[in-house]
């Protein structure tokens, strides 16, 4: 049985297709149309998912949208109403958009793949998060918690879900039941999106530069943030004090006149971001600046622990509801790695599972194992091994590129064991890596397959790719990746290496201080977003963090996504071979061929 699922209209369009249950392709529409965070009718992603599984729009047995448009056009109806006249240009955008593409999803979706109607259904935005995260975790049973910007009305959801396996065991029967919810206008997602805006970065897009600011701050305006926010019941519900935020009647601004008069005048996206803990020397020859610019990272640390908290108030209730010691989450906020980690330290349970694809973009894949496994009742069998689950492009169209384009090359395609000495040699020359190979990740993090690395011993490595590779803000961290059996030397992460969310970089977790200065280009403030990885889900990649650690005696390595700055993540072997060219990497891995930059 194949069920297609579908996200799209909003941001981070994707398309994902199961077949019995089991995930055959998944992927953004953003690494096809190389628009970041396209919203448009994920068409390339679907043909890619389709071409996957050798089937077509027609014999698909179902296909779903992750969220129900109807209900969603209401809640914005009804807020414009509520707000008119200072919501006139949201009512003129929404019946554009709306009458344009959002109300006939239903009638596009047969149209591109020739399904009858009957055959199309429409799951809740926040069960396809829940879904998505919990059939494909290892869990027979777990508490669920989703978090976001807003679906149709909803914001937040708590709630337990059961599952029957295929073997018999676990309960009788699929289940995921959300018992309590917070509604629109009362978001954690768009407070921290307001925040982003104010701090000089796209919402939607920017909500981890914020996380990536906040360690450098103190939260001195904490007193500031609850007056904007107020969470005072221990189950952790809340709710925002709207005289502040304009998201609710404007189509360019969530913040007002009066959350400025509290915070101070945002930052301009355009502002160099430098302190005297990011840059001392610069701080002391700008100190005007430098002294503004720490203002802002107090800030970011101040919403940043708010979220927290809150999360964890969250937390502690939700499993006082449930006494169930597994949890598993979904929703933007879901990506917010330091939080993961407060909620697996200070709450009772005992492991978080997040799908790699934690946003709207998991809702494709979401809402496809909700109707399989909820509305059809199927028993489970699969679990997610890894985050690959997108084109690959073979060594032979891979050397037909190569050869067409007149590139100089070096083949490994038998000697696989020497194209990773190649690698690890010009790691420890200090050379900069691209690592293109086998099929994309799923979700927002490049996990091994479309990587950039370096090696993450000395602090001149994380300027070198900040500014000259990446051309971004030199606050902004980078990933250690570790070998799996390792990781419990160099984290304070209990069980470590028996979790899953370290395999695809949901946590940010202490890094060990007597190993801080093995690896300071990954040390952001004490602390990395780590990926734990073992050899049975990429032996090349495993071997290139191996052999390094063989030859450094630092089992490590730096980990960056393979684009630049304002691009989605490579997909083809021309799109590595133009970041490659556009920047100041020094090798590249396409597959088994190795393209070295002149000396």
């Amino acid at each position: 049985m194949d069920i297609l699922g579908i996200a799209c209209f909003y941001h981070d369009s994707a398309a994902a297709l199961i077949r019995d249950g089991e995930l055959v392709a998944a992927s953004m529409e953003e690494r096809f149309s190389r628009k970041k965070h396209d919203s448009s009718f994920p068409k390339q992603a679907i043909e890619f998912c389709l071409q996957q599984a050798k089937t077509n729009g027609k014999d698909l047995d179902y296909v779903v949208f992750y969220e129900k448009p109807l209900v969603k056009f209401e809640r914005i109806l009804l807020t414009a109403l509520a707000t008119f006249p200072r919501s006139g240009d949201v009512w003129r955008e929404a019946m554009l958009n709306w009458l344009k593409d959002k109300l006939w999803i239903k009638s596009i979706i047969q149209h591109e793949l020739g399904i009858d109607l009957n055959r199309i259904l429409f799951c809740d935005h926040h069960m396809s998060h829940a879904a998505s995260a919990f059939f494909a975790s290892p869990f027979k049973e777990a508490a669920v918690m989703t978090v976001d910007g807003v679906g149709e009305w909803t914001t937040t959801t708590l709630g337990r879900a059961t599952s029957v396996w295929a073997d018999g065991s676990g309960s009788d029967r699929n289940d995921i039941t959300l018992f309590e919810e917070q509604r629109f206008p009362h978001s954690l997602g768009l407070l921290y999106s307001a925040f982003t805006a104010f701090l000089g970065f796209r919402v939607n897009n920017g909500e981890y530069k914020v996380m990536g600011m906040a360690p450098y701050g103190e939260p001195r305006y904490i007193d500031k943030v609850y007056q904007v926010f107020h969470q005072d019941s221990p189950d952790g519900s809340f709710h925002l004090n709207l005289d502040y935020f304009s998201f609710q009647h404007s189509t360019e601004h969530t913040f007002n006149r009066k959350f400025i008069d509290l915070f101070g005048e945002p930052r301009k996206d355009s502002d160099d971001f430098f302190t005297y803990k990011t840059d001392a020397a610069r701080a002391a020859q700008d100190s005007t600046n430098a002294t503004r610019n720490q203002h802002y990272a107090d800030i970011a640390a101040s919403v940043q622990l708010v979220l927290e908290e809150t999360l964890i108030k969250m937390g502690n209730y939700l499993y006082e509801k449930t006494r169930l010691p597994k949890l598993v989450m979904a929703g933007g906020v879901a990506l917010n790695t330091k939080a993961n980690y407060r909620l697996l330290q200070e709450t009772p349970f005992d492991e978080i599972y997040i799908q790699p694809a934690a946003g709207d973009d998991g809702g494709a894949l979401g809402a496809a194992l909700w109707v399989y496994h909820v509305v059809l009742g199927k028993p489970r069998s699969w679990v997610m091994p890894h985050a690959y689950w997108g084109k690959a492009w073979s060594d032979a169209e891979t050397r037909d590129f190569l050869d067409r384009h007149g590139l100089t090359y070096e083949a490994y395609d038998d000697q696989p064991e020497k194209l990773v000495d190649a690698v690890v040699d010009g790691m420890i020359n200090k050379k900069v890596v691209g690592l293109y190979q086998g099929r994309f990740e799923w979700g927002p993090r490049a996990l091994g397959n479309r990587s950039i690395l370096a090696d993450p011993r000395g602090p001149e490595m994380k300027e070198i790719v900040n500014t000259k590779i990446k051309f971004r803000e030199p606050f902004r961290p980078f990933a250690p990746v570790i070998l799996r059996e390792c990781a419990p030397d160099y984290f304070d992460y209990p069980d470590v290496d028996k979790h899953e969310a370290p395999r695809y970089m949901l946590m940010v977790s202490p890094i060990k201080p007597d190993k801080q200065d093995q690896i300071q280009a990954v040390c952001h403030e004490g602390t990395g977003r780590l990926q734990a990885i073992e050899r049975d889900t990429n032996p090349r990649y495993y071997d290139i963090v191996a052999r390094f650690g063989e030859a450094t005696g630092v089992p490590v390595v730096l980990n960056t996504s393979f684009n630049l700055r304002g691009e989605p993540i490579v997909t083809s072997p021309m799109d590595a071979w133009n970041t490659f060219n556009n920047s100041n990497i020094d090798l590249l891995v396409l597959n088994s061929f190795l393209v070295r930059k002149p000396e």
